[in-house]
């Protein structure tokens, strides 16, 4: 299975495109091959689009600034360079594969809203996606409250768990999580599945009219795991 992580930078390109770039970053996500994708930072009314796009099943977990979510997505197909993260957030996870239970998990309400997805497939693989807080012993607890709520909830099947974590070098609760992937504040774990190839950073570069332009601040981050093969995976 290849997962893949990446915030959206709600929507946004650098430089700025000074447009909307739902259709671009549709395209680009389409055009990867990757069997479960774990994104943050999208603009709400984007994952259906985003799934259908790439032959995926979708699920959404709001995050903040989505009060008053009509006009903010008025705001930002028209300015999404002025209003940025105040067009409002969600996290997203896609799966090229049955989606057979989803949860949002709340682990913060303030200063601003955190909330993981946690989903479970039809191959009963389970993975969790999050977005932590910008301050560093925010996003620690709140990663410690995820995995001790997703080790519990995915009990002895393989669990995945990615992200924009907000964390440089986030720490895993037990020696039997490996640390599949990792890029500045992004990362992937896996409890009960083993690496079955080199983590990879995609290209994200595209042409605008005569601009030439990177979709998000982040770099998309993508690991391949597969079964483990000792005895006893995932207990």
């Amino acid at each position: 299975m290849r997962i893949l992580t990446w915030n959206l930078f709600h929507g946004r390109a650098m430089p700025p495109a000074g447009r909307d770039l739902t259709a671009q970053f549709a395209e680009m996500l389409a055009g990867w091959d990757w069997g479960v994708a774990l994104l943050q930072e999208v603009p709400p009314w984007w994952p259906p689009r985003l799934a259908h796009a790439a032959g995926a099943e979708q699920r959404t977990a709001l995050t903040s600034r989505n009060c008053g979510l009509a006009l903010r997505r008025m705001l930002a197909e028209r300015r999404p360079d002025l209003i940025k993260s105040n067009g409002g957030g969600s996290n997203a996870i896609l799966a090229r594969q049955e989606i057979v239970e989803h949860h949002a998990l709340r682990l913060r309400a303030r200063p601003e809203r955190r909330v993981a997805q946690l989903a479970r497939l039809r191959d009963g693989t389970c993975v969790a996606n999050f977005h932590g807080s910008a301050r560093v012993e925010l996003a620690e607890a709140e990663l410690r409250r995820l995995w001790e709520h997703a080790l519990r909830w995915a009990a002895s099947d393989p669990l995945i768990v990615g992200g924009d974590l907000n964390l440089r070098s986030p720490a895993a609760p037990s020696g039997d999580i490996l640390h599949l992937a990792s890029r500045d504040v992004d990362h992937i774990f896996a409890r009960g599945l083993e690496p079955s190839g080199d983590a990879q950073l995609l290209e994200r570069h595209l042409g605008v009219g005569e601009e030439r332009i990177e979709l998000s601040d982040h770099v998309p981050l993508l690991a391949c795991v597969g079964p483990a093969q000792h005895a006893g995976a995932g207990t």
